[in-house]
């Protein structure tokens, strides 16, 4: 039997508040497709207090934030990158392009080719998003993507040299000091000092998701990420104070983060509130960490391990922590999450900032039908076809009878045509 012990938002709620961001949005994205420039200038003195002669960084201004930060930054910023390269390479090097003969005289084929321009937006505010820069600039860099903008938002006015570093270091083509809405905005329409891209990629408020669904169809868009979500399945072989830690270290996202202990263990389960009650007292987020799980955060406790994978399935968090007895038991039935962390030993917090894979990931219950975002995305598998003479007077009997089926005729005279030109038995 599967028991809420605690509840979190409900449906109509989160709808509410959807409607309102996408009210806001709407009238944003008119402007500047309507004003261009001026509206980004305009925006960007409204809500970040930021109206600088350029918004782009130029190589000295680049070089000149880089050269205030301590060495062991630029270390640490390199050593993450490290690792997000090697498995975007690894990813990369497992798409191949292919050809084969599936008859004799007919070639198929698949080519991968890079997306030619990428916007990648990396978040700041409350949080500067150092390693989204990682996730979003590196990866399409790996990918061969050409020309890559990244734009991320002033802190209180100052520029975030440790973001713009990892964006430089990643390989970014131009640098912007612009965020929210109209950052996304004026990557993906462009204006009149900025060529648009083809691609929006990168985490970001609810604002900056609901303008990348907005935009989505004139450009492509990774994936639509809400609010950072936690799910952590735990049996007995876990405790309550690990459990906690980890669900707070991901509620501090956002007071709108969902985190949700699913587990087997009545003890745990029972614990864990004032666990949780505990560490607030001493966590400095504690303030969006303790909003988050007071309306956002759930517990459900299961009988079996069974309940706790179709729970898990239907769930479909962005991030699943899995600390139990058998971690990969998980691994192998589990269909829906963005990622998955087995054991005690693993955590969230590597996935987000160093450990390789990368963080832009699935939800909202999107995990159900994608994955999140990797070389893979900047790449577009396209295919072609070569076809014989001898080949095409054979395929044009079968396409032209298959055409007269549906009422193609313009359809069944390319067919026809090769037919009787390239010798089939009803040549001429």
């Amino acid at each position: 039997m599967i028991r809420i012990l605690k509840h979190g938002a409900t449906d109509a709620e989160k709808s509410e508040a959807d409607r309102k961001v996408k009210q806001t949005v709407e009238a944003i994205l008119e402007d500047i497709a309507t004003r261009g420039d001026v509206a980004v200038r305009e925006l960007s003195a409204k809500f970040d207090k930021w109206e600088p002669d350029s918004f782009r960084l130029t190589s000295t201004q680049i070089d000149d934030l880089i050269a205030t930060l301590p060495e062991q930054v630029i270390t640490d910023i390199k050593f993450a990158q490290t690792q997000i390269r090697r498995f975007a390479q690894a990813q990369k090097a497992a798409l191949v392009d292919i050809e084969v003969e599936t008859l004799p005289g007919v070639r198929l084929g698949h080519k991968n080719i890079p997306v030619a321009s990428v916007g990648c937006y990396v978040p700041g505010g409350r949080y500067p998003m150092v390693a989204s820069a990682h996730m979003s600039v590196l990866t399409a860099k790996v990918a061969g993507v050409k020309r890559v903008a990244a734009c991320t938002p002033p802190l209180n006015g100052v520029p975030p040299a440790a973001t713009v570093a990892a964006m430089h270091l990643a390989g970014a083509d131009e640098i912007y000091l612009l965020g929210g809405i109209q950052a996304v905005a004026m990557m993906a329409l462009g204006t009149g000092s900025v060529p648009p891209v083809d691609m929006l990629v990168g985490p970001g408020n609810a604002f900056v998701a609901e303008a990348k669904r907005q935009l989505f169809g004139r450009v492509g868009i990774d994936l639509l990420a809400g609010p950072t979500e936690t799910l952590i399945i735990a049996d007995d072989t876990a405790d309550a104070e690990i459990c906690a830690t980890d669900l707070l270290g991901q509620a501090e996202h956002g007071p709108t983060s969902p985190a949700v202990l699913l587990t087997t263990s009545k003890r745990i389960a029972n614990g864990i509130e004032a666990e949780v009650q505990r560490q607030l007292k001493n966590l400095e987020t504690a303030p969006i960490a303790g909003a988050a799980w007071r309306d956002y955060g759930q517990v459900i406790l299961c009988d079996t391990d069974e309940e706790l994978v179709s729970e898990a399935d239907r769930i479909a968090s962005e991030h699943v922590q899995v600390m139990t007895k058998d971690p990969r038991w998980f691994l192998e039935r589990m269909t829906n999450y963005g990622a998955l962390f087995l054991g005690m030993e693993t955590n969230v917090a590597y996935g987000d900032k160093v450990i390789g894979t990368n963080h832009t990931l699935p939800t909202k219950r999107a995990a159900r039908y994608t994955g999140g975002l990797w070389v893979g995305k900047f790449l577009k598998t396209v295919t072609y076809q070569q076809v014989s003479p001898e080949a095409t007077a054979m395929i044009g009997e079968y396409c032209s009878r298959l055409c007269a089926i549906e009422n193609f005729a313009g359809h069944k005279e390319q067919a026809d045509l090769r037919v009787r030109r390239y010798g089939g038995k009803n040549a001429a």
